[in-house]
């Protein structure tokens, strides 16, 4: 027995088989989407975490470029308190002095250390009379100052003696006018002062590079207070210099860029590039040697995402691909199942079909053989003529049967029918009988009630008579009248005369009773001279175990 609840139960879920493709990909769906949020959650916390890390960076950046200026304005202090406190610095003192700050070569970043005397324009002619004494024949101010400049500021020294330092000696710094803005300011503030971008004297690359100078002023007493002596002042080219305070933070991965005063293509100082995905940005307002830089940090990374982004991004592919898999797997056993208990139901309903139509069957057969039963005992002379009689009546249901059975009880052909009941009396003389008509299949009740009216024409035919004489001959043939509807002719000659019998016989009531019943037509028997002939009607149907089975 088939469980009624379970197919029940998958009734109910027949939902989930209407889409036995989808519900992989949606799986996969969940698990992606799963993937992506757990990914973007990682990005955003890595996010957060480089951000605070960056500003822990920009502050690194920021000290590390304040601690490079303040290295070079004490060496500037130094040399200012040298020059305060001499009347006059030779050249070779100047270069002991510088030796000895220079700490095995290093500057801080910058290009050296100069002085640089603040000259008024009157006595310039003079100054470098006593430069060319001084044993420097080939000493020169230039530019040569405007006849409006009141004052200049001539590099006499500048060491490390380096070929780009050499070129620098004679410049007048004063005549350029973002040096000159520097100068005035360290002048009225008495204290180190950064100069604005410029192009340095002693560019040695030959481009555009971005330059500053930090200018310390010598102050000595005079009768009138305070006066400025000149300038110990250190040339920076910002590359340099933002790569020396490089030296003073770990990360490699931080892009840089230093600007002037304000941020603008044409105030860049210097850059440091980074390949990679842009990050996050700070942007830090720093001053150094009182003057104002804006300093840009930013993170950069490898690629896209992060390590641990497409670590998970990896394996949650993976673990997508492998639940779609499954619920593959899952949906396809779980639509055999279907298949298979559906197959169950339709099984089950036709063994119930079957067995209701079993039961109508026997029912009818019991209720046939109770009928030939009783009339035949009224019909019968004694108990011999009654045993045979029936024995007869019921061979023929049997040998219906028979026929039936070959195809499964599914049906009968009529010819198949008529020959059966016929066959006893075609034994040796074939030619007594004739038989002709279309391959007509007759529904298993129908079948019977006419396998019952052939026998009794047969056995009257035998009896009384065409096939109680050598000469007699039976001619049976049928044809469809329409689609659900065939006729059959009986036609006995060659026989006794015949008369209309008197008294009604139990094969006369059997086949106008019980088989019109049966086939649900009227019969028409007649007692001609020549011969008996019959003609009834039987209907042309499919059983319905036949279409069950088919299905």
């Amino acid at each position: 027995m088939v469980d009624q609840p379970l197919l029940d139960r998958v009734e109910k879920q027949a939902w989930f088989h209407k889409y036995p493709r989808g519900w992989p990909f949606l799986l996969f769906i969940i698990a992606s989407v799963t993937t992506a949020v757990s990914v973007m959650a990682i990005e955003r916390a890595d996010r957060e975490t480089r951000r605070l890390a960056l500003e822990s960076s920009m502050t690194e950046v920021s000290s590390a470029l304040q601690r490079r200026a303040t290295e070079t304005i004490a060496l500037l202090r130094a040399g200012s308190a040298l020059f305060a406190t001499q009347e006059e610095v030779s050249q070779d003192q100047f270069a002991e002095f510088v030796g000895d700050m220079q700490h095995e070569g290093d500057l801080y970043g910058s290009l050296g250390i100069g002085w640089a005397p603040l000259v008024e324009r009157k006595d310039l002619p003079a100054f470098e009379v006593a430069e060319a004494e001084a044993g420097r024949v080939d000493f020169l101010v230039h530019p040569r100052p405007e006849p409006d400049d009141e004052l200049v500021a001539p590099i006499v020294y500048l060491r490390p003696a380096s070929a780009a330092n050499l070129r620098a000696i004679g410049f007048d710094m004063y005549s350029e006018e973002v040096r000159r803005a520097a100068m005035e300011k360290a002048m009225e503030l008495a204290r180190p002062i950064a100069s604005g971008k410029v192009r340095l004297v002693q560019n040695s690359r030959g481009d555009d590079s971005a330059g500053f100078l930090i200018y310390m002023p010598v102050l000595v007493d005079t009768w009138g207070g305070k006066r400025v002596k000149g300038f110990i002042y250190s040339p920076f080219e910002a590359s340099e210099f933002l790569d020396s305070a490089s030296e003073l933070f770990s990360s490699s991965r931080l892009e840089m860029a230093i600007y002037d005063e304000k941020v603008d293509p044409a105030n860049l100082l210097a850059e440091h590039r980074v390949e990679g995905t842009d990050g996050p940005m700070l942007t830090r307002r720093l001053e150094v040697a009182g003057h104002h830089w804006v300093l840009q940090v930013r993170d950069k990374k490898g690629g896209l995402l992060s390590p641990l982004s497409r670590i998970t991004l990896f394996f949650g592919a993976i673990a997508s691909l492998m639940v779609m898999a499954i619920g593959r797997l899952i949906t396809k056993r779980a639509a055999e199942d279907r298949r298979v208990l559906e197959w169950l139901r339709s099984q089950a309903s036709i063994r119930d079909s079957l067995t209701r139509e079993l039961n109508h069957r026997v029912k009818n057969t019991l209720a046939n053989v109770l009928s030939i039963a009783a009339l035949t005992r009224r019909r019968s002379k004694d108990i011999d003529d009654f045993t045979d009689s029936l024995t007869a009546r019921i061979r023929a249901l049997s040998a219906t049967h028979d026929l039936l059975s070959q195809s499964d009880w599914g049906f009968a052909g009529l010819g198949d029918v008529v020959a059966s009941e016929l066959a006893p009396y075609m034994e040796g003389s074939e030619s007594h009988v004739e038989m002709s008509g279309p391959d007509i299949k007759l529904a298993p009740n129908d079948a019977m009630s006419l396998g019952l009216a052939i026998h009794e024409l047969a056995t009257n035919a035998a009896k009384y008579g065409a096939l109680s004489v050598g000469e007699g001959r039976v001619h049976v043939d049928w044809a469809l009248i329409s689609h659900d509807l065939a006729t059959i002719r009986w036609r006995e000659e060659g026989g006794p005369p015949v008369t209309e019998p008197v008294k009604r016989g139990f094969g006369r009531d059997l086949i106008e009773k019980i088989v019109a019943h049966e086939l649900k037509s009227q019969v028409n028997l007649e007692f001609k001279p020549g011969g008996v002939e019959c003609e009834l009607k039987v209907p042309v149907r499919v059983s319905r175990d036949f279409v069950l089975r088919s299905q």
